[in-house]
């Protein structure tokens, strides 16, 4: 199930692309400057009916498509020429949308901007945190307004043109459901757990592990005995967990260490197991919850593949129609 919602991510991240990285050059509202005008003739790359893409345009879309390819060893010279072309192509797009864009009214699209504007300040710690940030890629707080206006444009026209108008059929979701079962709706076997960890290092003595282990069996001598297994997580556990009563939630084989999945996973949900030892120290494990490895049924998954289908199908058709508009778009390369 998860690889079908990172492929409902991706479809979605790729329309947002392509708004997100609208052109900053066009004489939109607030208007640039004649300076600023004359600037980006001057440094342009393109011509999008005789809106600017310019030389900055591009490297700083290039920088956010190779930093997506998650590799941070140097790129190469053929990699970066990639990613140049993949940003001039995708900021034509996104200039040819937002042409057509500009073209319907929002009525509340200030709003919307003071408020987008207002939500990305508010995930740095201070003004001067954002300032920094934004001058790191390259951006004055009057190109971002302009960058944002002309995203929520493209988008609401996306949604009002395709998005509105697109519809997913029952036939749709069970074919799609049927075709990809094993391969999309499938689920691992997992476990819910909680713990009290006693931690140890490699530095201690015998004598001080020792120690560890004889107060990680007094603690399970005090769960055993019927004393809350939360409260005592919360005043002894030496795990961070321990703010949330030692839960770890959910979790499938192979994502913790060989000797606490082991326990885990021999365990019955309500079970408490003895001392347990690890790299970490001395847990005690309860078991919450365990569910088999199966399959998702078509109920649960419907709801995600109706989002899926319906955002590969906005998708093809915003494409077919940038095809459209490119085929009658002056498009000048300098």
């Amino acid at each position: 199930m998860k690889r079908i919602t990172k492929s409902i991510a991706s479809s979605t991240a790729a329309l947002l692309c392509l708004a997100g990285c609208a052109g900053a050059n066009k004489a939109a509202i607030p208007a640039p400057a004649p300076q600023a005008q004359a600037a980006e003739v001057k440094e342009a790359v393109q011509f999008v009916n005789g809106v600017a893409i310019t030389r900055a345009d591009v490297e700083r879309a290039s920088r956010v498509i190779l930093s997506q390819g998650g590799s941070h060893q140097k790129n190469s010279q053929e990699k970066m020429k990639q990613a140049a072309q993949t940003a001039l192509d995708q900021l034509t797009t996104a200039e040819l949308l937002y042409q057509e864009a500009a073209k319907i009214e929002i009525k509340d699209l200030d709003q919307q901007v003071e408020k987008k504007i207002a939500e990305t300040k508010a995930l740095y710690p201070s003004p001067a945190a954002f300032e920094q940030a934004l001058k790191g890629s390259g951006l004055t707080v009057e190109e971002m307004t302009r960058n944002t206006r002309k995203t929520i444009a493209i988008n609401t026209f996306i949604e009002e043109r395709f998005a509105s108008k697109t519809e997913v059929s029952d036939a749709d979701t069970q074919k799609f459901y049927q075709e990809g079962l094993d391969k999309y709706f499938t689920k691992p076997e997992s476990a819910r757990a909680s713990h009290i960890l006693v931690k140890t290092d490699e530095k201690m003595t015998p004598e001080e592990k020792q120690k560890a282990r004889e107060k990680a069996e007094a603690l399970l001598k005090r769960v055993k005995g019927g004393e809350d297994f939360a409260a005592v997580a919360k005043a002894e556990s030496g795990c961070p967990s321990a703010t949330v009563g030692g839960d770890l939630g959910s979790f499938g084989r192979g994502q913790m260490v060989p000797s606490f999945e082991k326990a885990v996973f021999d365990m019955k949900p309500g079970e408490i197991s003895s001392v347990v030892e690890s790299q970490f120290g001395f847990h005690i494990i309860k078991l919450v919850e365990k569910h088999e490895a199966g399959k998702v049924s078509y109920d649960e998954a419907k709801a995600k593949i109706v989002e899926y289908l319906k955002a590969e199908k906005v998708r093809q058709a915003v494409m077919s129609f940038v095809d459209e508009l490119k085929s009658k778009a002056k498009i000048t390369r300098v």
